[in-house]
């Protein structure tokens, strides 16, 4: 059970304590923030609501914890960080529960969440060794005009303290995929974890504490956005920013500074179906892709744009499919759960009510409870409906039929949106040059959209975001390179005549 057993040090009372040097501790505010459950409206759990001294505490601390761990030998960072993968896998049960009761995902899907977030740990752990294990070397005559009179070292070293600000959605896998990169690579690291999503954050947090990691390294700070949200994002100890989000993100890239910055900010990931794609092929990907988790998933397919020919065959044949989605409680397993908040379901309803007015065409009955909302499927969509362009974030999916392949491209392209795409068609020549034209940071070839495997650089263009996951890409963007230059006397060359009379 959350809070119970090994993670009984960090809950006190019916509140969960912040991390900080080490240990579990209670906010001197004496305040909290609820966390309310998405299928019950009603409050789950309570967290620290940490003030902006204690945040001021906790970057001290990073900055001097650092400066050892950057001492700390390669091999024992990574041995550090697989005792933390072993740990959160062996209790991934708890934690599980915890994302389903703040978060509505599906139980399975829950335990998915921990176990994968334990191997990209692991893999983090072992792609540092490698990255992080070599350097660079350079000769100055390779460069017109130069003789060998220099030698250039090139390496790795860890920018300073690294802010961690995960999204509601994956709270515990898109922490990891901050965390274990800036800890490899010798950063220490804050983390600000969503409000909905925060207890499952504090258990995994504690798996790297009873792995035993030095204090101040990893810290923990929980509380409202709008009272240490900017402090923490324009904190003068922060040296970079990874951010998954929503528009907040590009609130904080304007106000942050000069540090490097890795944000995700959402899609609008569309899918483009040509004459001749496989449509059964295609309608199972869009059920995976447009409803699992229903639909709360930056690289769900937001918009299908599907060439006029064969609209009304897909169209059919996802009908069937989406009547075959369960319905109900997250602990069931069910296909569709709640969506996050009241507020969320009330813009998923707005966008609903847009498209119902402008004459879009509801292949099922739009139903809502609460803040559960059943899976929508709108065809004859049209660029002038809200759908069409902005992010549900929910459950509810906009056909819209295309005369061309250019029309697609274009209406892709439109959009200030460019996370992923993907594009189904036989003909692979087709699909590459959809993909090139595409100005989007992936696209998929005859499969919906996805972040993973959690390896893969995973980037998006526009407002959906700067600079690049996947384990390498982040922990090349949490260290910055060191040269030294080795000046010789003499042009210096390894072999030849004329080695002694240089001596």
């Amino acid at each position: 059970m959350a809070g119970t057993g090994i993670f009984t040090d960090i809950l006190d009372g019916d509140v969960y304590k912040y991390y900080s040097d080490g240990e579990w501790k209670t906010s001197s505010s004496g305040k909290s923030v609820a966390i309310i459950n998405p299928a019950t409206r009603k409050t789950q759990y309570k967290v620290q609501a940490c003030t902006q001294e204690e945040v001021n505490k906790v970057m001290e601390m990073a900055k001097s914890a650092q400066k050892s761990w950057a001492k700390t030998p390669l091999w024992k960072r990574a041995e550090l960080l697989h005792k933390a993968a072993a740990i959160l896998k062996d209790n991934k049960a708890p934690i599980a529960e915890s994302l389903v009761k703040e978060i509505a995902k599906p139980a399975k899907d829950s335990v998915t969440e921990v176990v994968r977030s334990g191997d990209l740990i692991s893999y983090c752990a072992e792609e540092g060794v490698r990255i992080l294990g070599e350097g660079k070397f350079l000769l100055s005559d390779s460069f017109p005009g130069n003789e060998r009179t220099k030698y250039c070292l090139t390496s790795k070293i860890p920018l300073g303290v690294v802010l961690a600000i995960p999204p509601f959605n994956y709270p515990v896998n898109l922490a990891v995929s901050k965390i274990a990169p800036a800890l490899i690579a010798g950063n220490s690291l804050v983390l600000k974890p969503p409000t909905q999503g925060a207890v499952s954050c504090l258990h995994m947090v504690h798996c790297f504490h009873l792995a035993g990691f030095p204090k101040g390294l990893i810290s923990c700070i929980t509380g409202k956005g709008s009272e240490i949200g900017d402090f923490l994002t324009m904190h003068p100890a922060v040296n970079c920013i990874s951010f998954t989000g929503g528009d907040t993100g590009i609130s904080i890239s304007k106000k942050a500074g000069m540090i490097p910055l890795q944000m995700e900010l959402g899609g609008k990931d569309a899918c483009i179906v040509l004459e001749d794609a496989d449509l059964d092929l295609v309608a199972s990907n869009i059920i995976k892709g447009g409803f699992s988790y229903s639909g709360q998933r930056c690289t769900a397919v937001k918009v299908v744009l599907v060439i006029k020919s064969v609209a009304d065959e897909l169209v059919e044949k996802v009908k069937a499919k989406v009547a075959k989605l369960t319905v109900g409680p997250p602990e069931e397993n069910c296909d569709i759960t709640a969506v996050v908040s009241e507020s969320s379901a009330n813009f998923i309803e707005g966008l609903v009510m847009d498209a119902k007015d402008k004459g879009a065409t509801f292949c099922q009955e739009y139903k809502r409870e609460g803040n559960l909302i059943w899976p929508l499927l709108l065809d004859n969509v049209r660029p002038d409906m809200r759908i069409a362009w902005e992010e549900p974030f929910g459950p509810v999916l906009p056909v819209l039929r295309i005369n061309s392949v250019e029309e697609g491209i274009n209406h892709c392209n439109a959009s200030n949106f460019g996370l992923q795409g993907c594009v189904f068609t036989k003909d692979i020549n087709k699909a590459i040059l959809i993909s090139d034209a595409m100005e989007t940071g992936t696209v998929q070839i005859n499969s919906a959209p996805a972040r993973g495997p959690d390896h893969f650089p995973f980037q998006g263009l526009k407002d959906s975001g700067i600079g690049s996951q996947g384990v390498t890409n982040s922990i090349n963007l949490m260290t910055k390179l060191k040269t030294t230059v080795i000046n010789l006397p003499t042009p210096s060359y390894s072999m030849g005549d004329g080695f002694i009379s240089r001596l």
